[in-house]
């Protein structure tokens, strides 16, 4: 019953382990877990008896709540908690009619919300942790590989100057590169526990407070924060931000495989496998449902991310919605992140590239795109103008002829009295004219060297 709520995309756009961690039961279990906690911490401190841990430890487990009571009651109530600790405190009671006078000691609702939250995002940090770094580790196998592997640039969708595959791979790296930067710093201040009780000073411990609290964060493996942090909702802006720009970024990639790999272009395509692609009505048709996935992730993320920007700013010590905005809007975000994450991961990990088409789109305007190269090798002779005039005459004429521009500058003695045939061939080549490509490429190699395997919190 608990996973009732999951939705049938959830693969699409989704993995099943980043939605069991967000899942129904789960999001139970982490708020089950928090009050387990709290009760150990405060019986250590002889807040509540020693004796009423077990029963309430017993008791914490989401497969013994009515899950379809709680969707009920917590319409009624206004949050999740209120009706958990009910259903709690009963069952407590069956077993130790005792032990249940002490459950929930000292916290409001939203210290478990937010601390179960703050779990479910350790182990979201964790998951997407793997994954960028096996990513980063095939771009950068990919960037080495083709690293001298010419293909065209574009500029506004057209073809501008040549490049190398090697570098577009080294783009991608590099930026994930910094995500992975950010999720470090991430760990650092989210993953940090809310305990303020009602109103945020924890009044209800009297002087235990600052020792329960301390015991809190050590049973749950969090930092303790300066003070509680009910409405100060950086914390999850800013992870709500860093999904959205992981996701961007994933959106950027999917973008650029997408459009490789429509058939006119066919420079890279998405690892074929059964089943994977195909059309309901076209026999022929190789679908990038890969980018698709993480492209519907990209649309959707901007909005999810404003919702929480726009939750920030609350009323006085507790919310009146805008901390129930981030409920929905954080765990489709950590989806969508998850999701995408793992399609750029499998498509990256068997991407097709096609040799051919990448050469064959290189000369695809017969060598105008060289134009600015032998410009820039004439102007040394007559000028920069001089020679853009010359070279635009000759691409003109070129385009009208239908000859190469190779056959037209050789042909034109104002040009071959300043350039030999031979270094007009060199100028021509498009892997000689791709300028710092190839020591981009190195730099963003060694970034990922100095820097691979090494875990978030040494980042």
């Amino acid at each position: 019953m608990l996973e009732a709520s999951a939705r049938l995309t959830g693969l699409l756009c989704g993995t099943q382990p980043m939605n069991d961690i967000w899942s129904p039961r789960a999001t139970l279990q982490r708020m089950l877990d928090v009050e387990a906690a709290l009760a150990r911490a405060s019986a250590a401190h002889q807040v509540i008896p020693q004796a009423a841990v077990a029963a309430i430890e017993a008791a914490c487990q989401a497969d013994q709540l009515d899950a379809e009571a709680l969707v009920h009651d917590a319409a009624l109530g206004g949050n999740l908690a209120i009706p958990l600790v009910k259903q709690l405190t009963a069952r407590v009671k069956a077993a130790d009619a005792e032990a249940s006078k002490y459950v929930h000691w000292g916290a409001t609702s939203q210290d478990i919300i937010d601390t179960a939250t703050v779990l479910q995002l350790r182990d979201t940090f964790d998951l997407l942790d793997q994954h960028l770094h096996t990513t980063c580790a095939t771009l950068a196998t990919l960037a080495r590989t083709h690293r001298a592997t010419p293909m065209i640039g574009r500029t506004w969708l057209q073809q501008a100057l040549p490049i190398t595959l090697g570098l577009k791979f080294a783009q991608w790296l590099d930026a994930l590169l910094r995500h992975r930067e950010r999720l470090a710093t991430l760990h650092e201040r989210v993953l940090v526990l809310q305990f303020g009780g009602a109103a945020g000073t924890l009044a209800s411990l009297r002087d235990a407070a600052p020792a329960v609290t301390e015991a809190l964060g050590k049973e749950l493996g969090l930092t303790i924060p300066t003070l509680p942090w009910h409405t100060q909702r950086d914390r999850m802006a800013e992870t709500a931000a860093f999904f959205g720009m992981l996701i961007g970024t994933l959106g950027k990639i999917a973008r650029d495989i997408s459009l490789q790999m429509q058939t006119e272009i066919g420079e890279l395509a998405e690892p074929a496998s059964a089943g994977k692609g195909g059309s309901s009505t076209m026999p022929h048709k190789r679908n990038p449902v890969g980018c698709a996935a993480v492209l519907t992730a990209a649309t959707r993320a901007p909005g999810l991310v404003a919702t929480v920007m726009a939750g920030m700013v609350q009323e006085h010590e507790r919310a009146l919605g805008g901390w129930q905005a981030e409920w929905d809007a954080l765990p489709d975000l950590a989806r969508l992140g998850g999701g995408a994450l793992a399609h750029i991961e499998q498509i990256v990990s068997g991407i097709d590239v096609n040799p051919a088409r990448l050469a064959a789109n290189l000369d695809a305007t017969h060598g105008l795109i060289l134009g600015e190269s032998v410009m820039l090798a004439l102007g040394d002779s007559i000028g920069r103008l001089d020679a853009h005039h010359l070279v635009e005459r000759a691409s003109k004429a070129a385009v009208q002829s239908g000859k190469t521009l190779f056959d037209v500058l050789a042909a034109d003695p104002a040009i071959t009295q300043h350039l030999s045939a031979e270094r007009l061939k060199h100028l021509l080549d498009p892997a000689q004219y791709v300028g710092q490509a190839h020591a981009y490429v190195d730099a963003v190699l060694a970034l990922h060297g100095a820097r691979a395997g090494r875990a978030p919190s040494q980042e």
